[in-house]
């Protein structure tokens, strides 16, 4: 069932997001601030580590020893992860930080993700989400949202993000030019999303916080395209 509310676009649409799976909590982590996917592994950002697993046993696979405090990304080589002030550009094969640029909240950022050659960045409070050049941190454009904005992913030329207040928690695909509100998917009362990542395909990782889980939503099936995701 879908329904239209006053606050969004006439053509914007709420229903109940799909959870279709959880995974974790994970061993030594109580915590989930982030997520990306790599085409194979679903990467969550810990707190102290990243925890890489596999989404069809839910079983972790590697472990990087980094700070990450808030989103993370992923741009087909290179994960991308927000500590503290900054975004390490990290080679995850060997765990190295190979460069490193200011994040834009200056510290006070949230989710993060890779389309079209840049990064995109939440800001939670300021309730806005920035492109940005991936190798200096310079801003390119500037979109706002009218919620608190934690994880960001673009999928098939959308842009979804996740917003947290209280108790409530909803995945938004939102206008990538006005931030008019497209389409909501409600997250059951009291289940929040700290982060946000498409799998290219029918299905979005939602960082659960301080319950230290990932859960799978399900990707509506009335925005699903013929083609690739656009990170």
């Amino acid at each position: 069932m879908t329904r239209q509310t006053g606050n969004d676009s006439p053509q914007a649409t709420v229903q109940a997001a799909e959870i279709v799976r959880e995974y974790g909590p994970f061993p030594g982590a109580d915590k989930v601030n982030g997520v990306t996917h790599d085409g194979r592994h679903v990467w969550a950002a810990t707190g102290a580590r990243l925890v890489a697993f596999d989404p069809a046993s839910g079983e972790p696979a590697r472990t990087l020893d980094h700070a990450c405090d808030a989103g993370t990304a992923f741009d087909g080589t290179y994960l991308y992860q927000i500590a503290e002030s900054r975004i390490d550009k990290i080679d995850p094969a060997t765990g190295e930080v190979v460069a490193s640029i200011p994040a834009p909240g200056h510290g006070y950022d949230s989710g993060l993700t890779w389309a079209e050659g840049s990064l995109w960045v939440g800001q939670y409070r300021d309730r806005k989400i920035h492109q940005i050049d991936p190798a200096t941190g310079a801003v390119k454009r500037t979109i706002e949202s009218n919620r608190f904005v934690t994880g960001v992913t673009w999928v098939d030329g959308e842009l979804w993000h996740a917003t947290w207040e209280g108790d409530e928690s909803e995945l938004r695909r939102i206008h990538p030019q006005s931030g008019a509100v497209l389409e909501r998917l409600e997250m059951p009362h009291g289940v929040g999303i700290s982060g946000l990542e498409s799998d290219g395909a029918d299905l979005f990782y939602c960082g659960g916080g301080n319950s230290g889980k990932v859960r799978a939503v399900r990707r509506p099936a009335s925005t699903r395209k013929a083609g690739t995701a656009a990170n």
